[in-house]
């Protein structure tokens, strides 16, 4: 029985794709991800502080690499309700989905921009410790003009 639904997914997922599209298509196209991330009530300003100064650099370094070609961060400009509030959304476009996916070890940077790892290591903690939620959002682009 496990063979059969193998084969059929693996039928199910070759049809109407040429060989190597798939591939092709990953390698040579961006791939964006939103980052949301919600705060506890007071500790929004703490929290991107620590982020500017703890994770950008690494974000940036992998700009210098090739593998993210651009980042941003936006946060809305009104309130919203509670349960849809979020505070910051960082948006990175990778060079390619195979990159945003793959197991880059960014141990080595991380050692290289922080050499006191344990001050490191414990804002960090409290950088995601000071949070309600965080979410990841791959998106695509609607062409809204295609018929």
């Amino acid at each position: 029985m496990k063979k059969m639904i193998c084969w059929l997914l693996l039928v199910g997922f070759s049809v109407g794709f040429p060989a190597g599209s798939l591939a092709e298509a990953a390698s040579d196209k961006p791939f964006v991800v939103e980052y949301y991330y919600k705060a506890k009530w007071g500790h929004a300003e703490e929290f991107i502080a620590l982020f500017k100064k703890n994770h950008y650099p690494l974000l940036k370094k992998e700009m210098d690499l090739g593998r993210i070609l651009k980042v941003f961060a936006t946060a809305p400009r009104y309130h919203s309700t509670e349960d849809g509030r979020w505070d910051y959304r960082t948006t990175i476009i990778f060079k390619n989905a195979e990159v945003a996916h793959d197991t880059f070890d960014s141990a080595p940077l991380l050692k290289q921009l922080f050499p006191d790892q344990d001050s490191y290591k414990r804002e960090e903690q409290h950088r995601f410790e000071i949070l309600d939620a965080h979410w990841d959002v791959p998106i695509k682009d609607v062409d809204l003009d295609a018929k």
